[in-house]
């Protein structure tokens, strides 16, 4: 048993160098040419421990390459190999400013960022009481807000009901002259609306010239008036 497990392992290892080399020997295809199989080896990277500063004068040179960010990156992989001087990466008397606002605005310390929080909390407190004290207003004007709400409300039911009223005295007045309905949104009955208040108004017009004149007839009998009751007669010759 061990002997043909032995020969099936030759056997196999036998196909696959053959195999191998099948794959790899030149062919000849059926038109009688020698195929190769071609392999590529590309060249490789050169080598050099001096690093990449680019120039800066050489137009073909891109822009981001000559800014001092690009020149901070180089000095930071490369140090003083690169040969840029530590003195140009520091920044100018302005931008150290910039930079000192910056950070005393977006990293303030402990003391203001207390002061902040006081003064926001003191802030909300005052925002609290004057909204309170809105509240308080109101509260002490709401029973005569609740109380002019149903007087008004009682005024426009009122009015409401006195306007219907008006509404079926004219519509039975307009079936008395005419002796049918009528339908209020006709022009007919709209004319005779306007009538109605034409003859109201003079009469609210002659009933007004009657108190004139009666204030008038009225006005030589008062008392002191010549005439009246206990005035003066004439003076003796």
């Amino acid at each position: 048993m061990a002997a043909s497990i032995l020969g099936r392992r030759t056997a196999l290892f036998t196909e696959t160098i053959s195999f191998s080399l099948n794959a790899f020997a030149p062919r000849i295809c059926s038109c009688g040419v020698l195929q190769h199989f071609v392999s590529y080896h590309a060249k490789p990277f050169k080598l050099t421990n001096e690093p990449y500063v680019p120039d800066k004068q050489n137009e073909k040179t891109p822009e981001w390459q000559k800014t001092a960010k690009y020149d901070r990156k180089l000095f930071g992989r490369h140090g003083l190999a690169s040969g840029i001087s530590p003195e140009t990466l520091w920044p100018s008397p302005k931008q150290l400013e910039e930079i000192i606002a910056e950070e005393k605005q977006w990293h303030p310390s402990l003391e203001e960022m207390l002061q902040n929080i006081a003064a926001k909390d003191k802030e909300l407190a005052a925002k609290r009481a004057a909204r309170e004290k809105v509240i308080a207003a109101n509260m002490a004007k709401m029973p005569q807000m609740v109380a002019n709400w149903r007087r008004e409300t009682r005024e426009a039911r009122e009015k409401k009901k006195a306007e219907k009223a008006k509404r079926d005295r004219l519509l039975a007045e307009a079936r008395e002259r005419f002796g049918y309905a009528m339908d209020p949104r006709s022009p007919k009955f709209l004319d005779m609306i306007k009538d109605i208040e034409k003859e109201e108004k003079k009469k609210k017009k002659l009933l007004k010239r009657r108190k004139q004149e009666e204030q008038s007839v009225v006005a030589p009998g008062a008392e002191g008036a010549p005439g009246a009751p206990g005035a003066p007669g004439p003076a003796a010759s």
